[in-house]
């Protein structure tokens, strides 16, 4: 991967409330990562043909696959690619401009590019080849793509949102960016904004001293100061209060946490993680979240796909929860039939890995010590909206058409149609009668 070209090589100004800070580009490819200053004016093209301005030497980018345009905001274009190209994982349009905001993951094929805005060590960075990447332990291109953006992103100092579904795994995510970094060793804390009221939320974040309200008998430090030498993850950063906003902004801005009641702020040293399903930028559009407080927090956004799109991803967490399930419980790990692995892979998951670990705790407990299978992974409800679908309903639609499709391909034999199946003949027989299915009469073949 190299620059190459003769664009304008100075650096381009884009102002943000308080600061004025320089913009650059970080590319990260099949090869190692750069990054490029972007121009005051003009284009960057990016692609594999050799007049490109920036150079990616893989298959899996176009000869010109697309231009980043200076402006205020910046904008990338598709310069129609093959392949195409995502903006925080949707498609955009090709010939057609998109604004850009720092933090935004763009995906060029297998490359990954990244708008910046100020300085630090993630600029500097270089990322080796995929090959000395470890292992993240799944086998979709996408989670392994994510990952090696976590990976170098981990070793900086900026900020970072990540975004995406309830139960999609954000809390992991910043664990993750936390035990990779510098920062490891120092503590790692967290608070869900939207769970406690405003007056106890600053008092939570910032600390109090004695006498700085009824009932304080004692000075507390607040989670920030707790979190001195670590990374503080606010989940929920979308429910944020606006006055903690303007407080939270100040800690960002000057490094220091004032607890309430105290003459005297404290210096802290605390890496920011925010948390959100909310879309923060089109908030503070309407004001409803701070304009400046997200671009502080907002050195660079991650969005991690629901579960519905990592389907390769559903048998390796399940996996690793029955394991995890059973050495808590002190038990043996218990196997997934192939009958219950086609039900999970069908499900939706609408509450993505959450709701995959409770339904996969839950079947190790109702298995008791025997392989999970299909009647392990049903939750029966009281009731249910109507025209909605659930797991239990998917189930048993999945295992209804499979029985039916084994008795079939066995010429109604029951015996085999169970080996086919996976199970044994008296367990489908059970479910025949539960599924009010009629028994095929003994000897037809």
């Amino acid at each position: 991967m190299t620059s190459g070209g003769s664009g304008d090589e100075r650096t381009a100004t884009f102002v943000f409330p308080d600061a004025e800070r320089r913009l650059r580009v970080l590319v990260i490819g099949p090869a190692g990562a750069q990054t490029i200053a972007v121009p005051a004016s003009g284009s960057l093209v990016f692609g594999r043909g050799t007049e490109c301005n920036v150079r990616v030497d893989h298959a899996s980018v176009s000869r010109r696959h697309l231009a980043l345009h200076a402006g205020t905001p910046p904008s990338i274009e598709d310069l129609g690619s093959s392949n195409g190209t995502r903006l925080s994982g949707r498609r955009i349009e090709a010939r057609k401009r998109e604004p850009l905001t720092p933090g935004t993951i763009v995906e060029m094929g297998m490359a990954t590019l990244v708008l910046q805005a100020g300085e630090d060590e993630l600029a500097r960075a270089s990322l080796p080849p995929p090959s000395a990447q470890p292992n993240d332990g799944t086998h979709t291109p996408t989670m392994q793509r994510l990952h090696k953006v976590v990976d170098l992103v981990a070793r900086g100092r900026i900020s970072v949102i990540l975004l995406g579904e309830t139960g999609v795994g954000k809390e992991v995510m910043a664990e993750t960016i936390h035990r990779r970094s510098p920062r490891a060793k120092g503590p790692f804390v967290r608070i869900n904004c939207a769970a406690l009221p405003e007056n106890l939320l600053e008092a939570e974040l910032f600390g109090y001293e004695r006498g700085a309200f009824t009932g304080a008998a004692q000075a507390k430090p607040g989670l920030i100061e707790s979190a001195d030498g670590g990374t503080f993850l606010l989940d929920e950063a979308g429910e944020l209060p606006m006055s903690t906003q303007v407080k939270l902004l100040r800690v960002l801005e000057s490094k220091e946490v004032q607890r309430l009641g105290a003459l005297r702020p404290r210096a802290v040293d605390v890496r920011f993680l925010a948390a959100t399903n909310r879309d923060l930028e089109a908030l503070s559009a309407t004001g409803a979240f701070r304009s400046d407080l997200f671009y502080r927090l907002n050195g660079m956004s991650i969005t991690i796909p629901p579960l519905r799109e990592r389907q390769d991803e559903i048998p390796v967490l399940a996996r690793t929860f029955v394991a995890e399930e059973c050495a808590e419980l002190g038990i043996p790990e218990v196997p997934i039939t192939p009958n219950a692995q086609a039900a999970l892979l069908a499900h939706r998951w609408p509450g993505n890995v959450r709701e995959l670990r409770n339904t996969i705790e839950r079947a190790v407990l109702l298995a008791h010590g025997g392989p999970i299978d299909v009647e392990h992974l049903a939750q029966p409800r009281p009731s249910m909206p109507a025209g909605s679908l659930d797991l239990p309903s998917e189930v048993e639609s999945l295992e209804r058409r499979r029985i039916l499709d084994a008795l079939e391909r066995a010429g109604g034999n029951q015996r085999q149609a169970a080996e086919l199946l996976g199970i044994s003949r008296r367990t489908l027989i059970s479910r025949l009668d539960a599924y009010d299915l009629p028994r095929p009469k003994k000897g037809k073949v």
